[in-house]
């Protein structure tokens, strides 16, 4: 496979991504889809998604690029086999409703270190917008596959009364609530370049 040297990669200009075009998708052993949300405004419950998929559509210009992802809400572990039953039911997720979250990306902005990334998120059937602050850590080429690994952490917040998901908001004190609604959600996601000959 033809690579694409390092000083092509590196002088490609601060508003693209030094990866070739194509699609990325997110390596599910090296990657991770994590939360935390507040418990009776005092300590934080995490929690993460086990099964996801995710992609990262590489375009000549960064206004051509996307990002997509797929998570399936029944993949919920908080550490507590109960809770994670409850949160699938209809309190929650409505898991048997609606399986799964999805986002599609509208648009990234930015520059390398304060990349933003824009999209629009669908939960428990509604869809909202919210935007993700980026950070690229990087690429690197895996020992013996000759395919280039990049990574990416993400954070963003999201409101769960705006997805009709309001159980347990039960006001504690004027800033507090028994379970909060704000979710932060953090992604660490390593995608693997396509395969196939590169011509530039």
């Amino acid at each position: 496979m033809k690579r694409m040297s390092t000083t092509q990669l590196d002088t490609m200009t601060m508003l693209e991504l030094p990866l070739r075009t194509g699609r990325w998708a997110a390596d599910p052993a090296h990657s991770a889809v994590l939360f935390s949300i507040r418990h009776l405004g005092l300590a934080k419950v995490r929690g993460r998604f086990d099964r996801f998929e995710a992609a990262l559509a590489v375009g000549p210009t960064m206004a051509e690029t996307r990002v997509e992802a797929t998570i399936d809400l029944d993949s919920i572990d908080t550490n507590n086999a109960d809770r994670d039953a409850h949160l699938r039911s209809t309190d929650f997720f409505s898991t048997e409703i609606h399986p799964t979250m999805r986002f599609v990306s509208t648009e990234i902005s930015g520059a390398e270190g304060d990349w933003r990334l824009f999209g629009e998120i669908t939960l428990n059937g509604v869809t909202r917008p919210i935007a993700f602050g980026v950070e690229f850590n990087g690429r690197e080429e895996f020992p013996g596959q000759n395919r280039y690994h990049a990574g990416f952490s993400a954070t963003g917040v999201l409101r769960r009364s705006e997805f009709g998901i309001d159980f347990g908001m039960l006001p504690l004190s004027a800033d507090k609530l028994a379970l909060g609604d704000e979710v932060k959600i953090e992604l660490d996601l390593e995608f693997v370049e396509p395969q196939g000959d590169t011509e530039n």
